[in-house]
């Protein structure tokens, strides 16, 4: 755990395309970022909601999960990255092209929402 990660990324999803049943994920990596003050998963969605809208973000959520859900795309980093609040924490989803950049500024506007409040995150690799 850190509160200054360097968002590397070890390993990358690999896509599969089943058919009949759209994409698959095999594989990859997680960050979980955890605020050092408990919050609830409303008040964590509506963080994240605030800080796609302030950009440069383009975005599309996910409407019938049971969890908040984004698939998002920094539009100055150009990475593509998902997004979802769960059990506390605010998870970014590496997908095949993401890179470092684009998670490490979200986590940085993040941090800047946050007024003054610090955050962890654990990074977990499928596998591993």
């Amino acid at each position: 755990m850190t509160t200054d990660p360097s968002f590397s990324i070890p390993a990358h999803p690999q896509r599969r395309f089943p058919h009949g049943s759209g994409v698959e994920y095999e594989g990859g990596t997680e960050f979980r970022l955890t605020p050092e003050r408990e919050r609830a998963t409303p008040e964590l969605a509506d963080t994240v909601v605030d800080i796609l809208a302030d950009g440069p973000y383009r975005y599309g959520d996910f409407h019938d999960l049971p969890m908040p859900l984004w698939l998002v795309r920094d539009e100055e980093t150009t990475d593509v990255f998902r997004v979802a609040v769960r059990d506390g924490t605010v998870r970014l989803h590496v997908l095949p092209t993401t890179e470092s950049d684009g998670l490490r500024r979200f986590f940085d506007r993040l941090c800047e929402t946050s007024e003054g409040q610090s955050w962890t995150v654990q990074r977990h690799v499928d596998g591993q």
